[in-house]
């Protein structure tokens, strides 16, 4: 049995959109127990109103709640009893095997780093969506904001954190890593671009395809993108927006008149299968790496189909071993260094 603690107040849609999508998950995967966090009572009875299995279902008491107004760092060493803090204590005290909160990003960061604790070796653990590419199968992109800031050896340990993902939970053999840069010249982009090119080629671990453009990041030439929290935020956002901009004016279109409502009666099918594939909830949120422990950070606005993909993905790091994995990596690429 796979142990999952969910925060129940993360996320704009919190509770109900939490508990229904925690409940769908259990559904569909019969191997996961559900850990609560969050109001014991309140949640008590909301459950009741829900038909579930009680039998894999344990909630933990935790009636605080983190908002996005507060300083991530203070307010996870200070509101002990918050429903995101008791997320990751659950981790931490392997009583869970994974976490899931949709909560406030900054401390979702701050509770992997402080409640759970780095992997050793790891400078700056990172956020790590997966997004869809014309190849078919998803990009990995590290890092998407979590560290604005970075030196280049930072960046080598995205890319050797990335490698492992996509190998344990992806099944990708050979996931290539490109960089994030304004040029695929070897020579282009600003200085942490120039510094970490030759540290990525060089290295003997990194399968490293080359710089990559953001115009060719959802080509699938590669399947982990490399950079620093600022350009990987500006990168999603950018993507997200255009993706709904897209969908909404091809809906306005084909809803424009008698004739082209009848031709979106004939292509409904393949535009259903296109707002699948580009619909961020079907991959469920973005993985934490770098922390000794299974978390998965979902959108904010996540609804409950969102929270049970998330789930999924907590489960899948957890049988692909991905910890264990990162562990070895930079296990390996340390003792490489030594040599």
């Amino acid at each position: 049995m796979i142990r999952i603690a969910v925060d129940v107040y993360g996320g704009d849609n919190a509770p109900d959109c939490v508990l229904d999508g925690a409940l769908e998950a259990m559904r569909e995967m019969p191997d996961i127990h559900v850990i609560f966090c969050g109001a014991q009572e309140e949640v008590r009875k909301l459950l009741a109103g829900r038909p579930h299995d009680e039998a894999r279902v344990r909630i933990i008491d935790a009636p605080d709640v983190i908002t996005n107004h507060e300083s991530p760092t203070l307010a996870i060493r200070r509101k002990l009893n918050a429903s995101l803090v008791k997320t990751m204590d659950a981790v931490k005290a392997g009583e869970a095997d994974a976490a899931v909160t949709a909560g406030s990003t900054g401390a979702a960061l701050a509770g992997g780093i402080f409640r759970i604790g780095r992997i050793r070796g790891i400078n700056r653990p990172a956020l790590a969506p997966l997004l869809p590419t014309a190849a078919g199968k998803p990009v990995m992109l590290i890092d998407c904001g979590a560290n604005v800031d970075c030196k280049p050896e930072y960046l080598v340990q995205f890319a050797l954190m990335g490698q492992a993902y996509m190998r344990g939970v992806m099944g990708v053999d050979k996931p290539k890593v490109g960089l994030l840069n304004i040029g695929a010249e070897d020579e282009k982009g600003n200085d942490l671009a120039k510094s970490t090119f030759p540290l990525l080629r060089d290295h003997p671990l990194v399968d490293f395809y080359g710089n990559v453009e953001a115009r060719d990041a959802l080509t699938g030439c590669v399947q982990v993108i490399v950079c620093d929290g600022f350009a990987g935020n500006i990168l999603l956002k950018s993507t997200e927006g255009a993706a709904q901009l897209i969908l909404g004016k091809l809906k306005d279109g084909l809803l424009s008149s008698t004739r082209s409502k009848v031709g979106a009666l004939l292509v409904k099918p393949a535009l259903k299968g296109l707002k699948n594939e580009l619909d961020y909830e079907q991959y469920g949120g973005a993985a934490l790496l770098g922390v000794t422990g299974a978390v998965v950070k979902a959108h904010g606005s996540s609804k409950a189909h969102a929270y049970a993909c998330a789930i999924r993905q907590a489960r899948t790091m957890v049988e692909g071993k991905v910890v264990d994995i990162i562990a070895g990596q930079l296990s390996a690429a340390a003792g490489d260094a030594a040599k």
